[in-house]
């Protein structure tokens, strides 16, 4: 296939242990991402940062790995343009909230209250990045996400639904329980709200096909990628996560890398050029 754009998660894909796009899974030091970074922007083809971090966040990172745009908070904001035009997708939101923000519904509602309540020492929010999001509560525990989607439903709440953004290392910051460890990263936000959803508006605002598009992930969420592109790219990390190689086999072209992390990712983009 000849790939004419990229979309790549970067958190535990693109950069590797504490963001670093200079080392290895083991913190040895490599250059083989920075390489492969540059053979891409040789070759003419954009790159877009699709994350659950928020918008301001990937705006930086985009300036510093020169990205044509970027999907922030796990499919909710779209932007180009150097972040200066954007598009908010609300998924399923209830049309009686139309107007206002996810996150302004959920404060109003009281629903991450109540969903923390319910899993004392689990569920905790991922501060301090939670703070600017505008689509979606950032939290952090360990928990069993579909029956927090069961629970979300059971208080008519079923609109919402919760995903979990991968593994993160336990910090001096968290208040979790033991059996809270190691954490994830989940995202409680609109049902129809997806990394792909807004690949797949991003594509058609910029004329391309998913036959043009290659994807590079590592958690559950970028699964969602894989039908709004040609081909998906899952880094061995992720793919060696319990579960995910049920989750793969059901979808089409996903191709797991062999290394984790940084290495995996610039195998990826190779392969893609």
């Amino acid at each position: 296939m000849a790939t004419r754009i990229l979309y790549t998660d970067l958190d535990g894909t693109m950069v590797g242990p504490r963001g670093s796009f200079w080392h290895t899974a083991t913190r040895a030091l490599t250059a083989s991402p920075a390489t492969a970074l540059l053979e891409l922007h040789q070759a003419g083809v954009p790159l877009v940062l699709v994350s659950g971090r928020t918008h301001d966040q990937l705006v930086e990172a985009a300036r510093i790995f020169a990205a044509d745009g970027s999907i922030a908070e796990l499919g909710s904001l779209v932007s180009w343009s150097g972040g200066r035009e954007t598009h908010l997708l609300t998924g399923d939101l209830p049309a009686e909230h139309t107007g206002r923000t996810p996150m302004e519904v959920m404060a109003e509602l009281g629903v991450v209250d109540a969903l923390v309540a319910a899993h004392p020492g689990r569920l905790e929010w991922h501060e301090p990045w939670h703070a600017t999001h505008s689509a979606d509560a950032l939290l952090r525990g360990r928990v069993d996400a579909a029956a927090v989607d069961r629970w979300l439903a059971g208080h008519g709440w079923g609109w919402l639904t919760l995903n979990d953004n991968g593994a993160i290392p336990a910090g001096p910051r968290m208040k979790l329980a033991a059996e809270a460890l190691p954490p994830r990263v989940y995202h409680l936000m609109p049902r129809g709200i997806s990394k792909g959803a807004a690949i797949a508006w991003d594509l058609a605002r910029r004329g391309l096909t998913p036959a043009d598009a290659v994807a590079i992930g590592d958690s559950v969420s970028d699964l969602e990628m894989a039908r709004a592109v040609g081909r998906l790219w899952i880094t061995a990390n992720g793919a060696a996560v319990p579960g995910m190689a049920d989750l793969m086999s059901a979808l089409p072209d996903v191709r797991v890398t062999d290394e984790p992390m940084g290495a995996g990712w610039a195998q990826a983009v190779l392969a893609s050029l």
